[in-house]
């Protein structure tokens, strides 16, 4: 494969002439609309007669929620290892709580692709917000937490789910051990079981790093007790923050040489971010929120104000500024050369794999991408 930088007075035509490609592979594999009009600075993925290069086998593993499209899901199964279906919750007496809307089609769609299903925990409160106080409540009572355990693997062996990932946030410091000692016990339990745990780590770039995010996950306590972790190497551009990359590579890059001193790097999947986000400005701390956006959304955006689309070298991400309706925007997103520059940290330090969030839109040429440089377990 070959990534092209769409230039001034570029054609999807003329680029496929200049390398001797269909130019129907161009339009699928970018998800080009109709007329097939181009953004300067668009990333282009397009399928070469090169020599294959070699390839190391990854684990792959996206979330997704049960009102996912469709045809969306499947044309996205063929790259994935592991799906992960967003979510089951629980209260403090160990009751699960299953999804609001069924997620047994997912399964089913998952094991027809050779894929495992994998249930996610979390600890979710009435109005859909990570609770630390039921993350609290569990795991220090034996008699909830014991429950809980118990009711998963009922629920896993009658859907049909072949793991679990236990994606908990803002864990209080004080709940820490109690915290890596239920993962423990829930990885023993599963693993006797032929289930296998992954939990989901905050980014950390040190033992000793302050804040909510981090001073509940002990990344070499979690890594010694679960199967795998994920690196939730996301949301630095976030909602409520300052335009920036959601991913920069810099900033993911300082996690991952940090989680390597911890972890096993066969334990360990890189987190990656399937969308992007759409800030108003001038930014107002406090007030200014960003509109999530898909990646191939974006750049179809880009083209309809005629916005150039320019490539931070540092964070190695996209972006661009348009105006609607008198109001300047920037919009910061993924394409192929800042997947391309995950997938160079994955190979680097010989990860485990990746983890997408989340997989609600499709990006193709992300998977023919993926599928180009790695092979899918």
């Amino acid at each position: 494969m070959t990534i092209y930088v769409v230039q001034p007075n570029d054609t999807v035509d003329a680029i496929a002439e200049s390398y001797q490609v269909p130019v129907d592979n161009i339009i699928y594999i970018n998800q080009l609309a109709y007329p097939y009009a181009l953004a300067i600075g668009q990333a282009l993925l397009i399928p070469t007669a090169d020599e294959e290069q070699e390839r190391r086998s990854v684990v792959t593993n996206g979330y997704a929620y049960p009102f996912i499209n469709q045809g969306v899901l499947e044309s996205t199964l063929p790259y994935l290892t592991n799906l992960s279906i967003f979510s089951y919750g629980f209260t403090g007496q160990g009751e699960l709580i299953p999804p609001a809307l069924n997620d047994t089609w997912m399964i089913e769609a998952a094991a027809g692709m050779g894929v495992n299903a994998i249930l996610t925990l979390t600890p979710m409160d009435e109005e859909g917000r990570f609770s630390n106080i039921l993350i609290h409540q569990m795991v220090n009572d034996e008699a909830a937490k014991s429950a809980l355990i118990q009711n998963l693997l009922v629920t896993m062996g009658e859907k049909g789910y072949q793991g679990i990932d236990v994606d908990f946030e803002y864990i209080l410091a004080e709940d820490r051990d109690a915290f890596t000692a239920f993962v423990a016990e829930l990885t023993e339990i599963m693993n006797a079981n032929g289930y296998e745990t992954s939990v989901a780590l905050a980014p950390k770039t040190s033992s000793t790093q302050r804040g909510l995010l981090y001073e509940g996950k002990d990344y070499r306590g979690l890594g010694a007790a679960a199967n795998s972790v994920l690196l939730m190497t996301y949301e630095w551009g976030y909602t409520y923050g300052p335009p920036m990359a959601v991913a920069p590579i810099d900033k993911v890059r300082e996690v991952v040489e940090y989680a390597v001193t911890e972890i096993p790097v066969d334990k360990i999947n890189l987190g990656i971010p399937n969308y992007g986000y759409d800030w108003p400005l001038p930014f107002e701390k406090g007030v200014t929120k960003a509109s999530t956006i898909g990646n191939v959304q974006a750049v179809q955006l880009a083209i309809e104000y005629g916005a150039v689309i320019n490539f931070d070298e540092t964070a190695q991400s996209p972006y661009f500024h348009y105006i609607e309706n008198g109001v300047e925007h920037e919009v910061w997103f993924e394409d192929v050369r800042s997947m391309q520059a995950k997938f160079d940290l994955v190979k680097e330090f010989s990860l485990r794999g990746m983890g997408y969030w989340q997989l609600m839109r499709l990006f193709l040429a992300n998977w023919v991408l993926l599928d180009n440089e790695f092979i899918i377990e």
